[in-house]
């Protein structure tokens, strides 16, 4: 069976299936040096312990249940899996393919063609399942090829196939794992330090690649954070997914926003104004800012035309700027109808509201935004994601960055925007 990127299949289901192997393969010149390896995942979405990362230099973890090592034939690596063996704390493994040093010898992806990898049930040698992946990366040195994750006492597999740059180091500092300043030594000066990309600035190239695409090279915005903490919300919260969101949004920010500040705000039944996340201080911002804020109304009924004023307080009245402002507002549970006339008031000012819904609710007022009538302009998007925590960042800053360009058109013409 031939899988599609983002195709989510049953591995072990209905198969009786003990042992594992992914088979690895590419073709790409002699000079290139290319490796698989994976990442061994908490519920945090990280690796707990440096053990947990395995490739050429660390080929075994879990006692055994994990191995890494050369294949035969036209495959190229293997990474074995006794799944009997692996512990319940795992809640997925990631894979990868990187280039070793590519940025530094000019390497990429568009180097490497004939990209693949097969599942196969090791004990009976029987390959059941192709993904061939890449076909659209060019610059990137990295990819996380697929996961392999626990599902109701089962394990699945999620095609991915999305690219990074900053090869393996770069996966590690995504995956929490901490890396080591690399020491370059001059002849003519003191050794320096090269410090690794972090995953923030990973992100801000992602960023830039989807507004490239999008012709927004020169676009500036103010970026806003809207986050539901309503009861269904509590254990994206406590799981580490609202964290990485804060995350993901903050790169935005940072590529539209001179300040490279994003403003948030949480609501239920009530809302708070937080303080802005920067890239100084976005590490832990849920926890410190939000589960340990006492002042925070948490988990309650949701109730958003409250907030929705005030964002539009901060952006049209006590920070009146001719700069737009792009407002990303994260709910799971649909909305109250009566956002329709902030919405609709709020068209003749410099904002707009990309809605992102989240789980498996109705969404049945927001899936109603395009046909929503008395506005100078359509100043709201809305997107349906249904898990996005699985989300590649490249998917999910193309929906985003979708209907905002479209918008800052419209609005300059009806000049809603001042120039």
């Amino acid at each position: 069976m031939l899988l599609s990127k983002g195709q989510k299949i049953d591995v072990t289901k209905g198969k009786g299936l003990l042992n594992l192997k992914l088979q690895f393969g590419w073709s790409a010149d002699s000079k290139l040096s290319i490796d698989c390896s994976c990442f061994v995942l908490s519920a945090n979405n990280r690796c707990e312990k440096d053990e947990d990362f395995i490739f050429y230099g660390n080929p075994t973890a879990l006692n055994g249940a994990v191995t890494h090592g050369q294949a035969s034939g036209q495959d190229k690596e293997v990474i074995s899996l006794c799944l009997s063996k692996i512990p319940e704390s795992t809640a997925k493994i990631a894979f990868s393919l990187t280039i070793h040093e590519g940025e530094k010898n000019g390497y990429s992806m568009k180097d490497v063609s004939n990209r693949y990898v097969r599942l196969m049930d090791a004990d009976r040698n029987e390959e059941l399942f192709r993904y061939e992946y890449g076909s659209d990366l060019s610059k990137e040195t990295a990819i996380v090829v697929g996961e392999l994750y626990r599902h109701n006492g089962e394990w699945k597999f999620t095609a991915i196939g999305s690219g990074f740059f900053g090869g393996l180091a770069a996966l590690c500092t995504n995956f929490g794992l901490v890396i080591e300043e690399e020491e370059v030594v001059q002849e003519t000066a003191e050794p320096i330090k090269q410090p690794v990309l972090s995953s923030i600035d990973l992100r801000k190239k992602i960023v830039q690649i989807t507004l490239e695409k999008k012709k927004m090279n020169n676009v500036a915005a103010r970026v806003g954070l809207v986050l539901d903490i309503s009861g269904s919300m509590q254990l994206l919260y406590k799981n580490g997914t609202v964290q990485e969101v804060v995350e993901r949004i903050l790169a935005v920010a940072c590529k539209f926003d001179d300040n490279a500040t994003l403003d948030i705000w949480v609501y239920d039944n009530e809302f708070s104004r937080l303080s802005g996340a920067t890239e100084r201080d976005f590490d832990q911002y849920v926890v410190k800012n939000i589960l340990n804020n006492k002042d925070i109304h948490k988990f309650g009924r949701n109730n958003e035309p409250p907030v929705m004023n005030d964002v539009i307080r901060k952006y049209t009245v006590e920070e009146d700027s001719p700069l737009p402002a792009f407002v990303i507002f994260i709910n799971d549970g649909g909305v109250v109808k009566s956002i329709k006339k902030v919405i609709v008031e709020s068209s003749l000012k410099p904002l707009f509201w990309q809605f992102v819904g989240i789980g498996d609710s109705d969404f049945e007022v927001l899936k109603k935004l395009d046909t929503m009538e008395g506005r100078i302009v359509d100043n709201a998007n809305f997107i349906h994601i249904k898990d996005i925590a699985k989300i590649s960042d490249e998917d999910l800053y193309n929906q985003l960055l979708n209907e905002f360009p479209l918008w800052l058109k419209a609005a300059k013409d009806k000049r809603v925007i001042r120039s």
